[in-house]
């Protein structure tokens, strides 16, 4: 079996809400929401993957902060993938829609309201339990 693929998610929050992003329609996982985030290319650290990631998706500069998850998951048929979680307090920038089909600030209790990746389930209800 291949080493997991290394994945980072970013938890930015701002007035008590955390950003969320909807995938594209026609993309893998269509309208799926997401933190935002992507893989971290070889070579690469993985606070300065989600980095540049912000940076490609969302026209930000930030600041990664903390790690709060980390576990493996594994898509049927895909290969496994280790999801890193981070918190963004800073930035630099509005955050604005590059890739998504859309963005949205939303309160922590009011994300199970949205159809998430299962991917993203566990750190959801972590996530839950800490509001």
């Amino acid at each position: 079996m291949p080493a997991p693929l290394q994945v980072v998610a970013a938890v930015i929050e701002r007035e008590g809400k955390i950003l969320i992003a909807q995938r594209k329609r026609d993309g893998k996982h269509p309208l799926k929401w997401e933190f935002p985030g992507g893989k971290v290319e070889s070579g690469e650290l993985p606070p300065a993957a989600l980095a540049r990631e912000l940076h490609e998706e969302l026209d930000i500069d930030a600041t990664i902060d903390t790690q709060l998850d980390a576990y493996e998951i594994c898509y049927p048929g895909g290969r496994p993938l280790r999801l890193l979680f981070f918190r963004v307090i800073e930035w630099q920038g509005e955050p604005r829609n590059l890739v998504f089909e859309r963005i949205v600030w939303e309160f922590p209790e009011r994300l199970r309201d949205y159809d998430f990746l299962e991917g993203d389930a566990a750190f959801l209800r972590k996530l839950a339990a800490s509001a």
